[in-house]
């Protein structure tokens, strides 16, 4: 299964391709699928050439080949996401599994019940590191907790979010989203090379990232500086 945007970007390569004879620009796909920055083009473009709808030419600029298309009914866009609240932490320990719910981006093990989603190293919730992404390591998720949309899992490093029951060496569950609103918990990208996981709150043209621990400042940045990777929807606990 594709998701609404990845559906949505292979059929704008491939349209591109058939009227002009080479690929589109990331700037190109930015704007036909209105997305803020060109980091989920990157992604969305790895995804699909993971799923075998596409091939990447290192070696050429813009060197992007369509190697087929969904079929029509099979492959379907995700439904749109409902407006979310904020988040209440839902801890889960070890050895719990959900039971029927839908999902994507995941492979499925044990009749259905749980997915697997990659774990992309460690993020802080104190000062701000850069996330390693390395799809080895992955872990499995009850079906139920995490609806539509790509999933992916942090481990959480610090102390800065203890106020709002996240604490140091939980496994963030996130699901990738490029917005939120204020008051929800997500995994922000600043000056394209820190990551963090923060309360979002916006003051105008200006993003404040605030902690759950009064003893960390909030910080603030202008907007175009701060990139939304994605919203918490779970913590997982191991005692």
């Amino acid at each position: 299964m594709l998701t609404r945007k990845q559906h949505q970007l292979l059929l704008y390569i491939d349209d591109h391709l058939r009227r002009t004879g080479y690929s589109p620009s990331f700037d190109e796909m930015k704007d036909a699928l209105e997305l803020r920055s060109k980091s989920g083009i990157h992604r969305l473009i790895s995804a699909l050439e993971e799923r075998g709808f596409l091939r990447r030419h290192h070696h050429r600029a813009r060197a992007l080949e369509v190697l087929r298309l969904p079929h029509m009914g099979t492959e379907a866009p995700v439904a749109a996401l409902a407006p979310e609240t904020g988040f209440v932490p839902a801890v889960l320990s070890q050895g719990e599994t959900g039971l029927d719910g839908a999902f994507s981006e995941a492979s499925v093990a044990n009749d259905r019940q749980t997915v697997s989603i990659p774990l992309y190293g460690r993020i802080a919730a104190g000062l701000p590191i850069e996330a390693m992404q390395d799809d080895s390591d992955r872990i499995e998720v009850p079906i139920s907790l995490l609806g539509t949309g790509e999933h992916y899992a942090l481990t959480v490093a610090g102390d800065s979010m203890i106020e709002a029951g996240i604490l140091d060496g939980d496994i963030a569950i996130i699901r990738r989203r490029e917005t939120a609103e204020n008051g929800q918990i997500i995994v922000a990208l600043i000056d394209g090379q820190e990551v963090t996981l923060k309360k979002l709150r916006r003051r105008g043209s200006m993003i404040a990232l605030e902690a759950a621990n009064r003893d960390y400042e909030t910080r603030i940045f202008p907007a175009e500086r701060v990139n939304i990777q994605g919203r918490l929807i779970a913590l997982f606990r191991q005692y």
